[in-house]
């Protein structure tokens, strides 16, 4: 797609060949401003996007103060790339780095991405304010920064391995894996939202690694860091957020973090569209079924079991540290991944994950219900430095004609909950 404008690059000096290269991608208009310019630039453009062109080190407070309103003021997203050193921090934890080493290409392609996040964004809004206006009840779209809700592969080998873990799991969810196979596993059965490749591992694996991920559309804007001097090289517009970092921990996360927060707020902005497909009645913090939404399903399926002797099982699992905000919802977009078509489930007030089974046999119910436990068993961890895995428990109860549908979710009630096999 052609870069939206207008774009606003601010460098203190002029750059022909940064401005040629966001033409010939199809910005238009776009506006040069120096720092003391920048607001006026704002003011007159409303600009679909911000490139700061020059190294912010320490970063000019005044850039930073009118940045920081615009983005607070916008009611869509304005994505900002920052030029940074390759051993500097973004000036702004929303700004997307880009290293000054880097070529055009890559500054494009990487504006290119956070512009399609902004797409997203437009439209999601514009949905909302649709659905609304004919009196759809549309859950809000959730509001806290999206990186609360992010989940960061680590994979590593080397000495700096158990470094890079504490410094990537005390700001977000960590899924740690010594083997690329093993990392592979994690992207498929889970919501990931950027990869983090240490020290360790041979280079042609690597290469392979990304060759394959670049070929993945469903991956295409996937963060990626790698430690300097591994794998191959990937065309910019085929893996825009693959980016080459130091060995530092600490500055490996500060670097990283701006695009998963990025790549965590599009994958909220995915699920919000489902919900406004579902008319509401999905969750758009956990691509599940809202409670209400739940219930009044229920309630159809008990009827329908009441009605036609068909088979109907109700669900419960749980996981330690349920209050953990971050395990319960990372196990309820698990859960989202493994039901089947004909099921349904939601995320209930304290955090457990019910699942109904409509018009299945109890047998069936119980091997999908290890299946799913033995998932969550092995892709949830527990939060803190020992990232222990967690056990989940489950009870399961079969509809009885006297049931309705809250007798039913009594009695999946938590003291009633087993450990799973």
């Amino acid at each position: 797609m052609s870069l939206q404008g207008p774009v606003v690059v601010v460098a203190k000096e002029p750059a022909p060949e940064l401005m040629a290269a966001l033409s010939a991608a199809g910005a238009s208009p776009i506006i040069e401003a120096s720092d003391g310019e920048l607001g006026t630039a704002i003011d007159a453009a409303e600009p679909a996007a911000v490139v700061l062109a020059d190294p912010q080190s320490p970063a000019d407070p005044q850039v930073i103060a009118v940045l920081s309103q615009v983005i607070a003021g916008a009611k869509a997203y304005v994505p900002v790339i920052a030029c940074i050193a390759h051993e500097a921090v973004p000036p702004l934890p929303v700004a997307i780095p880009v290293f000054l080493a880097a070529a055009t290409d890559r500054l494009v392609a990487r504006l290119r991405a956070a512009l399609r996040v902004r797409t997203l964004h437009i439209s999601v809004l514009q949905r909302i304010e649709g659905l609304r206006s004919q009196g759809v009840d549309v859950p809000p779209l959730p509001l806290n920064d999206p990186i609360e809700d992010a989940t960061v592969i680590v994979a590593g080998r080397g000495g700096s391995y158990p470094a890079l873990t504490v410094a990537i799991g005390e700001r977000v969810g960590l899924i740690g894996a010594l083997s690329l196979e093993t990392a592979r596993g994690f992207i498929r059965a889970r919501d990931v939202d950027g990869i983090v490749i240490g020290d360790g591992f041979n280079r042609r694996v690597v290469a392979d690694f990304l060759a394959e991920i670049a070929t993945d559309p469903q991956l295409r804007d996937m963060p990626v860091a790698v430690v300097d001097d591994v794998g191959g090289e990937i065309d910019p517009e085929r893996l825009p957020n693959l980016e080459r970092v130091a060995a530092n921990p600490a500055l490996i996360a500060d670097q990283v973090l701006p695009i998963v927060r990025l790549h965590a707020f599009s994958a909220r902005l995915r699920r919000m569209a489902l919900t406004l497909d579902a008319k509401g009645m999905i969750d758009p913090n956990t691509g599940l079924r809202t409670d209400d939404a739940f219930r009044d399903d229920l309630i159809r399926a008990v009827d329908e079991a009441e009605r036609r002797g068909v088979g109907l099982s109700l669900a419960r699992f749980s996981l330690e540290n349920l209050a953990d905000r971050r395990i319960s919802i990372d196990a309820a977009r698990i859960v989202a991944r493994l039901v089947r078509a004909a099921d349904f489930a939601c995320r209930d007030a304290d955090g457990t994950i019910l699942v109904a089974f409509a018009a299945t046999d109890l047998r069936t119910v119980h091997v999908v219900a290890r299946r799913i436990a033995s998932v969550l068993k092995h892709t949830t961890l527990a939060p803190g430095r020992d990232r222990n895995a967690l056990d989940p428990t489950v009870t399961i109860a079969a509809w009885r004609s006297r049931d309705t549908a809250e007798t039913l979710i009594a009695r999946v009630a938590r003291e009633n909950m087993v450990a799973a096999s």
